[in-house]
């Protein structure tokens, strides 16, 4: 299902990519000219964004027909093909840039999202994306970690309350931040959840006394530190590991008995995958 807003971020990137028009395709492509293509994957990794393209396509012409022959969440393999698209030519060639530019960021962040997921598999835990996302494209970019078979955090500043050191720090402590957001989401008649970044056990301890919330983060915590955490939070709240956590170290730290490990890497700095729109004879 596309996320909300899909079709206005789909506009607003033809706006960005047309212009006043695709002056080489108008020049030297017949109007009544039709065509056919396929994506070929060029790259191993997971598929994402069939969907997006479709809905593309739809955009640029209704006469565009995608038939998948790959759906989203496919290991794929160089010279796999993901689907055919028929139709006039002049709009495969202006449908293909976008829609390449789509796939090819949600099926990086979905393919080594897949590889955290993988080294994390048979512990309890699971792997969790941030706010560290491209500003424009975090709908979609948070829909290809889903794909890639991890789990969105908060979407934005307004669906959970996370107290970090900064918030602590301007507010005279972990206790104070508690309370007062405890006291404005009475006020205000709000039900979200509460996490706290902890920066040390001491910390730890601190929101273990206050109480009142609903996860702790243990953020740049060794795994010697965060299995001592987990022990002195007993399940009372849910945990989450954070900072610096790689492939090489994503299983040590969920060995440690966190519910969730958090990866800005996902969405900040990862390649796309190597795809391409071809057209067939």
């Amino acid at each position: 299902m596309l996320p909300e807003g899909t079709g206005e971020l789909i506009q607003r990137a033809f706006a960005e990519d047309v212009g006043s028009g695709d002056h080489t395709s108008l020049a030297t492509i017949p109007a009544d000219a039709k065509g056919a293509a396929h994506l070929l994957v060029k790259a191993p990794g997971i598929l994402a964004g069939v969907e997006l393209a479709a809905a593309v396509c739809g955009q640029v012409d209704e006469r565009l027909h995608l038939r998948p022959l790959l759906m989203d969440g496919a290991h794929v393999a160089p010279s796999d093909v993901a689907f055919t698209l028929t139709g006039p030519s002049r709009s495969i060639l202006l449908a293909e840039r976008v829609l390449l530019n789509f796939m090819q960021r949600m099926s990086g962040i979905a393919t080594l999202t897949r590889a955290f997921v993988d080294a994390v598999e048979g512990t309890k835990c699971r792997v969790l994306d941030t706010r560290k996302t491209t500003p424009g494209l975090r709908t979609i970019e948070k829909w290809a970690v889903r794909i890639g078979g991890g789990m969105n955090h908060r979407m934005g500043l307004y669906d959970m309350m996370m107290i970090k050191d900064n918030h602590a720090d301007f507010a005279g402590g972990i206790p104070q931040a508690i309370q007062r957001a405890l006291a404005y989401q009475q006020a205000h008649a709000m039900a979200i959840p509460i996490e706290v970044e902890t920066r040390n056990l001491a910390e730890v301890e601190q929101v273990l006394t206050t109480g009142g919330v609903q996860r702790i983060m243990l953020d740049n915590f060794s795994t010697t530190e965060l299995r001592q955490a987990v022990q002195l939070i007993q399940g009372r709240y849910e945990t989450e590991a954070s900072g610096g956590i790689t492939l090489d170290t994503a299983r040590s730290y969920a060995a440690c008995g966190v519910d969730f490990i958090s990866v800005g890497a996902l969405t900040h700095s990862v390649p796309g995958l190597d795809l391409s729109l071809k057209a067939m004879g």
